[in-house]
This record gives C-alpha cells, sequence and structure tokens, in this order.
C-alpha cells in the first residue's frame, strides 16, 4: 500500500511540474493526489508496520500492536492535525492577499510609480530590482512581481526591453522574499510551523538575499540590452482615488505589524494578520464613499462602486485557485509524512550525502549536508517549492532556528529563479507578459544560478555568526 501512496504522489507531482503542456491546473492534481492518498492510508491502516508522530516529530511505538479502532481513531487526530497547521498557513495568505487587494482596490501602488524620475536603462533596473526586493519581504513576492510588471508596462512600451526588466524582477523578488517571514510562501510555512524566527532569520539571510539580487543585477547592467536610455513618454495620470497613498503605507504597516504582534503575544500569525485586516478594511468602507473621482468616470459606474464594499470587491479578486493548490499539497505531503516515508528518506539522505559544510565539523556540530539543501534549491526549480519545504518540514527533526531551516529557506526562495516556472513570481510574469521559457532559461537562468551561488556562500559566512 505504500508503493501505491508514493506512486500516487509522483503521479501527482508529475502532473503538477507538466501543467503547461498537459493543460490542467496545478490545483487538480493536488486535490486529487491528497484525497487519494489519505483514502489509500484510511483503505489500508492495518497494513502500515509504523506511524510517524507529528506533534512529537518521531515514530510511534508499537504501532503494529495496536487494534484496528485504535488506528482509525490516530489517523483521524493526525488528519485532523495536518488540517490545522494547513489551515494556519491558508488563512494567513488569505489575509495578506485581501489587504493587497484593498490597497489595489484604491490604486495605491501608483504612488509606487511616482519614484521613476529617470530614463537610463540600467537605473531604472537597479530602481525595479531595489522596489522588488523591499517589496516582496513586505507584501510576498508573488505580489510584488504582479504590482512591479504591471507599472513596468506603463513605463516600457518596448516588450523586447520589458521582458529582460521582468527576469531581473523575478530574481529580486524571489531573493527578497527569503529572508522575510512574509516575503515567500514557503519561508511563511517554516515560521508558522516553527522552525524559523523573525530576529534569526532576517539575521542570517538579509546579506545573501541582498547579494542574490545585486550581484545578477550588477552583471545585468552591464549588458546591452540595458544601455542608453528608454524611450518612453511622461504622461501624467490621475489617480483613481485621493486616498491612494493612504491606503498603501496603512496596508503595507498593517502587513508588517503582523510579526510584531507574534512577538508580543506568542499567538500564531494568522491572528495579527485577521486584525491588520480588520482595520484595514474599517478605513477602507470609510473611504470608499469618496473613493472615485467623479470627472473621470461616468454617474452610473460612480455610483456602483460608491456603494460597492471594497473589502467584497478585494475577496472577490482573490487566488482561490493558488490557496487550493496550497492545500492539496500540503495535505498530500502531510500523508506521506504521516507513514514515516519521508522520516526515512532524510536519514537515508543523511547517511549517504556528504558534510560539505566544514565549519559543523570544527565546531563540532552535527546536521544536514549542505549539498542536501542546495539540490532542494536547485530541484525548487524544476519542482514547486512549496512541496519541497512541506517535505522537508516531515523530513528533518532539526529545533528551532538551527541553521538547516534558514538554509532550506534561501535555497528554495531564491532557487526557483533558475527556471521561469520554478517560482510562483516566475509563473505570473510569464503568464502577464508570455515570456518563452528557453527565452529565459538562455538569458536570465545563469544570472539566477550566479545569485543563488554568491547568496548560499554569503549564508556559510553568516551562519557561523550565530
Amino acid at each position: 500500500m505504500e508503493a501505491a501512496i508514493i506512486l500516487v504522489f509522483v503521479m501527482g507531482y508529475l502532473a503538477i511540474t507538466l501543467e503547461h503542456s498537459l493543460k490542467i491546473d496545478k490545483l487538480i492534481p493536488a486535490l486529487v493526489m491528497m484525497a487519494i492518498s489519505w483514502a489509500l492510508i484510511a483503505l489500508g491502516i492495518d497494513s502500515f508496520p509504523q506511524w510517524f508522530d507529528s506533534a512529537g516529530h518521531a515514530l510511534m511505538e508499537n504501532f503494529g500492536l495496536l487494534a484496528h479502532e485504535d488506528k482509525m481513531h490516530l489517523m483521524e487526530e493526525t488528519l485532523l492535525h495536518h488540517l490545522g497547521k494547513t489551515s494556519e498557513i491558508l488563512v494567513f495568505l488569505l489575509g495578506a492577499m485581501t489587504i493587497v487587494e484593498i490597497i489595489d482596490y484604491f490604486d495605491g501602488f501608483s504612488t509606487i510609480k511616482d519614484f521613476i524620475k529617470t530614463k537610463k536603462k540600467s537605473k531604472i533596473l537597479w530602481i525595479f530590482a531595489i522596489l522588488a526586493f523591499i517589496l516582496s519581504a513586505i507584501i510576498d513576492n508573488l505580489t510584488a512581481t504582479i504590482v512591479l510588471i504591471s507599472i513596468l508596462q506603463k513605463i516600457v512600451k518596448d516588450r523586447d526591453v520589458r521582458i529582460w526588466y521582468a527576469g531581473l524582477i523575478i530574481i529580486a523578488a524571489n531573493a527578497g522574499g527569503a529572508w522575510s517571514p512574509i516575503g515567500d510562501v514557503t519561508t511563511t510555512m517554516l515560521w508558522i510551523g516553527k522552525k524559523v524566527s523573525t530576529g534569526h532569520l532576517v539575521g542570517y539571510l538579509l546579506l545573501p538575499s541582498f547579494l542574490c539580487m545585486a550581484v545578477p543585477t550588477l552583471i545585468a547592467s552591464f549588458l546591452p540590452a540595458f544601455q542608453g536610455n528608454l524611450d518612453f513618454e511622461e504622461t501624467q495620470e490621475k489617480k483613481k482615488s485621493k486616498f491612494s497613498g493612504k491606503m498603501l503605507y496603512l496596508g503595507l504597516g498593517a502587513i508588517i505589524f503582523v510579526p510584531i504582534f507574534k512577538v508580543v503575544t506568542h499567538l500564531p500569525p494568522y491572528v495579527g494578520m485577521m486584525l491588520s485586516l480588520g482595520v484595514v478594511a474599517v478605513f477602507a468602507e470609510i473611504y470608499s464613499s469618496s473613493k472615485f473621482s467623479m470627472t473621470e468616470l461616468n454617474d452610473e459606474e460612480s455610483d456602483l462602486n460608491a456603494h460597492h464594499s471594497p473589502v467584497h470587491s478585494s475577496l472577490s479578486k482573490i487566488e482561490l485557485p493558488s490557496i487550493l493548490f496550497f492545500l492539496g499539497i500540503l495535505m498530500a505531503v502531510a500523508a506521506l509524512e504521516s507513514l514515516g516515508i519521508l522520516f526515512n528518506f532524510a536519514g537515508s539522505l543523511q547517511d549517504n550525502m556528504p558534510m560539505l559544510g566544514t565549519e559543523l565539523h570544527e565546531q563540532g556540530r552535527t546536521g544536514v549536508s549542505d549539498l542536501v539543501v542546495l539540490l532542494l534549491g536547485i530541484g525548487s526549480a524544476v519542482i514547486d517549492n512549496v512541496p519541497l519545504v512541506a517535505a522537508s518540514l516531515g523530513m528533518f527533526s532539526e529545533p528551532m532556528d538551527n541553521e538547516l531551516w534558514h538554509f532550506i529557506a534561501y535555497s528554495a526562495g531564491t532557487g526557483g529563479s533558475m527556471l521561469i516556472i520554478g517560482s510562483a513570481a516566475g509563473v505570473v510574469a510569464m503568464g502577464m507578459e508570455k515570456i518563452d521559457f528557453f527565452w529565459y532559461l538562455k538569458k536570465i537562468a545563469w544570472l539566477a544560478f550566479v545569485g543563488f551561488i554568491v547568496g548560499a556562500i554569503a549564508f556559510m559566512f553568516t551562519r557561523t555568526l550565530f
């Protein structure tokens, strides 16, 4: 039965990676393999020799001696445990996405466009790279990519030039998301799973992540694509709302408040996110009646938007397919974890892979091979980094703030930049700009790889400081 569950997982995984070839949304195989995996566990519960206690993070003793009813009860408790942990992540993401959509409802991100005062291609590249690095740490890398490419489309009219900028935005956004607990789904998973803390995450990864962004940007600024000036007309577009700036700063401030709330109250992050969403929603409702300029919209549109709740409008734009995908993939990985498959796989990895981090030996510490984590980062470019990190949560048992978790956060967060389908930021940029897979592989992948390796080397230095 274990072989059947592994086969279902592998087939589902392949369907997810071949999403564009099969023309089937990746949420479908994720949900199907989750449901089938748990169904097979329920049907074959008596045939499994071991069971992994997720709460205690260890294999249970004498599982095979339990009665059928006891095993079913244990399975239901385990399923509920994983659903609870997964729901923490999903509710957190829903809150963050809604706040970002509320900001966009008031056209708040148009304020960022005002920062760009130059026509020099290399300077504009640095502006967008730094904005992507900072914004992705606050509003997550996926949203930052959407926002910045939307602004880019208004500034750079030549698509052949624009896709170069988009490629570097992907690298910068993924690098920025790695050092923030709310910057990337995988980092959020590790943070909510109590594997990393905000202070240590920033301390370990800020410098490596910055170098992962800065080195490729520096190299790219000397490439022919970023030489000379951009030919664009500066148009003064009137913002939809006079509250756009206020909602931008309020929304970003509310999201930044979440880690502070967690440190002070020790409550799960999704509680703080719901509080932030509530506060932002109050101001959104207050401002909504005078949101639109009556000189720009006709009477019918003005009346419609004035009476339509900005919160309802924002919730209707949430990427629910992404939320359901995370549900499916995380619960499918949880099935493998519950059977102890990932735990055993982790043990074999640690036994067979050489220790590359010599400082570990010198300091008398033991841990997972650096090569394993680097391969995980490279693997996240080929596969999706969410299931890889979800798997690592079940594979490794190191305590909170162990350097392993921070290295995983870096590798999984930035490694996906090496292929355009390797990260959510890359996939959304591919869709918005119709970027060709092989063009990205030829022009951008090597820059991402250089940044990834430089950042990894920097991490091996920063981890010795803690």
